[in-house]
């Protein structure tokens, strides 16, 4: 059937706007600031009977670009084991294993009828603050077993046509710190779903079953097809890149994460063998996020590509069993997103010689959460304060890395420090920038941030992080962003970590202090090419350093000026040209101090 190119266009934009107004009803809706502020949802549209993705919000997390898209095939399995699919299911889920992510990212799935015909299923995934297990908020670098980090959900029906099980509901509430939000949560991402049907159907009623079912075939062909023309493009060969996580908050030992991809034609193969065993901590990834984590990282460098199951036909993912990133029952996965990084790093590490102006240097890579929970001592409540890093992105051959940014396998936002103060009994000393951790080049990797948070009671406070050994990677040329750094303040004292970013349940008092500073990105190409009005204005906006000017960069100052008590620095062209010649009649000079950069 020829199908109306506006036909296809207004069915395609009705389906994405379906999809964005559940991500906005559910982040306006959510009683838990994870959901509200963080955005730590997302929601889609799949096909029926192979669970492919169809549609996808825009606002939703990266990292659930293809874990929806299992946990819905799981679902599907299971409902077909048990009578199937009825008008006013609503099946509920967080195995890991089977969907992928942590215990704290629960999808719902229900089904769309037209008549008696089963025509497409929505999904929503939200981030519960708190999914029970032995530390608060369900982040714990010392689990070495999956129910040491929360309730385990399979797929099981929470509305049965149209019934709440309250049983059900009552049972997943009673384990958790916090089941007043998070029923909210849950009452929200049921409402969310329930708009989605609704709105779904109003597109078929106005367009027909018919023609929708064609455009969905149409633009789920040519998200293939426009993928396969770009994979084509990549010279034919085999690229490989290995970098390494710090360690799984048990055993102090790095873990590899090596891939080897193998391009053919519009054909992409991707092999994770020579990846480390599975790790003892909770720095474990499924495979299902594995293979998602390469769909993410395919998506930032084609970023035009829509999202739907055709993108990621043309690329086949291996994954070794037995690895750290095949994680199986009961291994622990709290720290999932650290490994998610490591892939994503890896396969813009891998791409980076074939297509060297599609992929950038690797951002920050780490999610870096800390977490903060006790007793409020004015309420008498639980509270779970949840605290993901911003860091730098890696610059590209177009520009300079974002400074601040979410970490993209997450994306997850940072909770205001306003409402955090006002929820919780903390305080934050300062959330700045950290200057000079962007990595050096052509164009600057970006900076992180640092902030201290302080509390003013009795309170627990966990850390999982990485790339504290490992620095964030430049390439062509460019040099590595700085390492993360985790400090605490207690009794007086200030310590690191013996697993420097990985911390379990640490008891504060009043007066006692977490403090973080987060990596960043990987700098693109030579730094003596970096044009002198960038460094000026690195130098002034408070980006880099002075020294870092001078040695990583070559340039010289001309004069120095105070306003309103800063510094500004005004560069010296000639001086600059001549000090940059003499740096690369030296080479061994310039690889010395990029390595000082990065300590």
């Amino acid at each position: 059937m020829s199908i109306d190119p506006i036909t296809l266009s207004v069915v395609r934009s009705s389906l994405e706007q379906i999809c964005d107004e559940m991500d906005l009803l559910l982040i306006r809706s959510a009683m838990s600031p994870i959901i509200s502020e963080t955005n730590d949802c997302a929601h889609g549209i799949y096909d029926p009977h192979t669970g492919e993705t169809i549609a996808q919000g825009r606002l939703g997390l990266p990292v659930f670009l293809a874990n929806m898209q299992f946990a819905v095939q799981s679902t599907i399995a299971e409902a077909r084991a048990t009578g199937g699919f009825r008008p006013g299911d609503v099946w509920i889920l967080n195995d890991v294993y089977r969907g992928g992510t942590h215990l704290n990212d629960v999808n719902l799935v229900t089904p769309v009828f037209v008549g008696d015909e089963l025509f497409a299923l929505i999904a929503s995934t939200g981030h519960w603050m708190d999914i029970g297990g032995s530390a608060p908020g369900g982040w714990n670098p010392e689990a070495q077993d999956i129910h040491q980090e929360g309730v385990f959900i399979p797929a099981v029906r929470l509305y049965d046509e149209g019934r709440r099980n309250d049983a059900l509901v009552s049972m997943i509430l009673a384990n958790l710190r916090l089941p007043r939000e998070i029923l909210g949560d849950l009452t929200a991402m049921a409402s969310a779903v329930r708009t989605g049907q609704d709105r779904l159907g109003h597109v078929i009623d106005h367009h027909g079953r018919d023609v929708v079912r064609d455009c969905l075939t149409e633009l789920i062909d040519r998200s293939e097809r426009q993928m396969r023309s770009y994979i084509s493009d990549i010279p034919d060969g085999t690229y490989t890149y290995v970098d390494s996580l710090d360690n799984d908050g048990i055993v102090d030992e790095p873990m590899r994460i090596q891939v080897e991809i193998v391009i053919a034609g519009s054909d992409m193969t991707i092999d994770f063998a020579g990846t480390s065993p599975a790790a003892r901590g909770p720095l474990n990834l499924a495979r299902n996020s594995t293979i998602s984590m390469c769909y993410v990282a395919l998506k930032h460098i084609f970023p035009d590509v829509p999202i739907n199951g055709g993108t990621f036909r043309p690329a086949r993912v291996l994954v070794p069993d037995g690895t750290v990133t095949s994680a199986e029952y009961p291994s622990p996965v709290s720290g999932y997103l650290e490994v998610a990084g490591r892939v994503l790093d890896v396969m813009f590490g891998a791409l980076a010689p074939a297509i060297p102006d599609l992929v950038p240097a690797a951002p920050f890579g780490t999610t870096g959460v800390v977490t903060v929970g006790g007793v409020h001592p004015e309420r008498g409540t639980y509270y779970v304060g949840v605290f993901p890093y911003p860091g730098g992105y890696g610059a590209t051959a177009e520009g300079d890395g974002l400074v601040h940014g979410n970490t993209p396998q997450s994306m997850a936002n940072f909770v205001a420090l306003e409402a955090s103060e006002h929820r919780y009994p903390v305080r934050f000393d300062w959330f700045a920038l950290r200057e000079d951790s962007g990595g050096g080049g052509r164009h600057r990797g970006g900076d992180g941030t640092t902030y201290r948070i302080r509390a003013l009671a009795d309170c627990v406070v966990s850390v999982l992080g990485d790339r504290a050994d490992e620095a964030p990677f430049g390439l062509h040329g460019g040099t590595h962003g700085a390492p993360n750094s985790v400090e605490l303040t207690t009794g007086g004292e200030t310590w690191r970590p013996p697993m420097r970013t990985k911390l379990a349940k640490q008891e504060l008092t009043a007066g006692d202090a977490v403090t973080v500073a987060s990596p960043g990105g990987g700098g693109f190409g030579d730094p003596l090419e970096r044009e002198l009005e960038a460094v000026q204005n690195d130098l002034n906006l408070g980006y880099i350093a002075l020294m870092t000017a001078q040695d990583v960069y070559g340039v010289v100052v001309a004069k120095t000026t105070k306003i309103a008590g800063r510094t500004r620095y005004d560069l010296d062209p000639q001086g600059t040209a001549e000090r940059r010649a003499e740096l690369r009649r030296q080479p061994a000079l310039a690889a010395d101090t990029s390595t000082m950069e990065q300590t």
